[in-house]
């Protein structure tokens, strides 16, 4: 090809592309900047961060008086900068007070369960160049990155389905009740959250790619639970910044109840909250009247009580969610009274603590996290601390990590009708991923 041709074909190109943007009517899409997406990814990463290792210092520290482990009064808000007290596991706490956990820029934040497994998915997405993973890169990704010899913080359902994938089973088999009788504990939250944020505005697309890691641990209402947070991450985009943020979070988590079966006790439990944080009432008053209602009386179908489990099921998914609600709501967009509140709300508190963190975190973004606390905080990531076989010795950083879910973001965006503007550094995405 002569070089005028060259130039010529070129030309013709971009005048195609420009009269295919001159065709696109704009109100049929949102527009997304990657560049302010990508802070808040960073904000993500570090606002899960943050929110895990301040929520640790409470985890199970309060699960109530039922059964052989009574843990006394639960915790209220006078409890924030005071001693912490044992957990159910340790005669004595490993902490002095209850307060917000940092690294400084020179520290780096170490891996937990309520990041670590959404780093490796992230990371399977990545180096796969796909938007779904299949049932043998879900297995296979475990079976590389999970340690089996030594402490692997894996509990409960991902520790089953773990066992079960080195037997030879695949997900979705991994959740099946006949081998799996963990399937409705919390686990699949703590580790699907992100296929929200990497299919933003368009959570059918996040619920098809989040089906099948759901799935790997959790069945019934604990996986449509787990896809009750994933819509809200996804739809956290739409969030107009115009309106008050807690009014807009009502909005999205309202959308996403709609995933929840009606006679569920997921769905009662949403309700319930609901209406308790709307009569007034203070939060500790309301976490009080679930523990009454969902652990003692056992009201609603949730019938977790009767079963008789290690701590009185305080590792499932509902009386979780139902306190993680109760953060939600009650914390009205704030993220320092969110993490308080769901630090000190009882049960398995780092799970919710990090879910909020890392969507406020999102929302509002690393700049203005970082402002919050008056600091700059760290964005070194050690994924080593927990997991194994990863690259640079399992060192990575919030930065590189947000990039790689851009450039998942980026074949989502094409894959689901969308495009990628060039000149604007933006994504376009499709209204219509909003119908019902």
């Amino acid at each position: 090809m002569s070089k005028i041709n060259f130039v010529f074909l070129i030309l013709f190109l971009a005048f195609l592309i420009s009269c295919v943007d001159s065709e696109i009517n704009r109100k049929d899409f949102f527009v997304i900047d990657k560049e302010e997406y990508t802070n808040k990814l960073e904000g993500f990463w570090l606002g899960q961060s943050i929110a895990n290792w301040t929520g640790l210092i409470t985890e199970m520290d309060k699960i109530g008086n039922i059964g052989e482990i009574k843990t006394g009064n639960f915790y209220t808000r006078e409890n924030w900068n005071k001693k912490d007290e044992p957990n159910i596991w340790l005669p004595n706490s490993e902490y002095e007070i209850i307060d917000f956990v940092f690294r400084d820029e020179n520290e780096i934040w170490g891996s937990d369960d309520d990041t670590d497994i959404e780093y490796m998915y992230q990371e399977l997405l990545f180096q796969s160049n796909k938007t779904v993973l299949s049932p043998n890169d879900i297995r296979n990704g475990w079976i590389k990155h999970m340690k089996i010899e030594e402490e692997n913080f894996l509990w409960v359902s991902n520790q089953k389905a773990f066992d079960l994938m080195n037997q030879g089973l695949l997900p979705p088999e991994t959740s099946n009740p006949k081998f799996n009788e963990h399937f409705d504990m919390i686990d699949a939250q703590l580790t699907t959250e992100i296929f929200g944020l990497l299919s933003p505005i368009n959570y059918k697309y996040a619920l098809k790619m989040s089906n099948l890691p759901v799935r790997t641990t959790s069945r019934g209402d604990a996986a449509l639970i787990s896809e009750f947070y994933v819509i809200i991450h996804s739809l956290a985009s739409t969030i107009n910044k115009s309106e008050p943020l807690d009014k807009e979070l009502i909005r999205i988590s309202d959308m996403a109840s709609q995933i929840l079966n009606k006679n569920s006790y997921s769905f009662k439990m949403y309700d319930y909250v609901k209406k308790k944080f709307e009569s007034g009432i203070e939060w500790e008053q309301t976490r009080d009247s679930i523990y009454n209602r969902y652990q003692v009386n056992q009201m609603d179908g949730y019938e977790i009580t009767s079963r008789e489990l290690y701590c009185n099921g305080c590792f499932a998914s509902g009386i979780n969610f139902a306190s993680s609600l109760v953060s939600y709501f009650y914390g009205k967009g704030d993220f320092k009274e969110t993490i308080k509140i769901a630090s000190l709300a009882g049960w398995d508190s780092d799970n919710p603590a990090s879910t909020w963190g890392g969507l406020l975190g999102f929302i509002h973004g690393k700049t203005k996290i970082e402002n919050i606390f008056e600091k700059s905080l760290s964005n070194k990531y050690n994924i080593h601390r927990t997991r194994q076989n990863f690259e640079n010795n399992g060192m990575d950083d919030f930065k590189s990590m947000s990039n790689k879910g851009i450039s998942i973001i980026n074949n989502v965006v094409l894959k689901t009708g969308g495009y990628i503007s060039l000149d604007e550094n933006s994504w376009y995405i499709l209204n219509s991923n909003l119908d019902n």
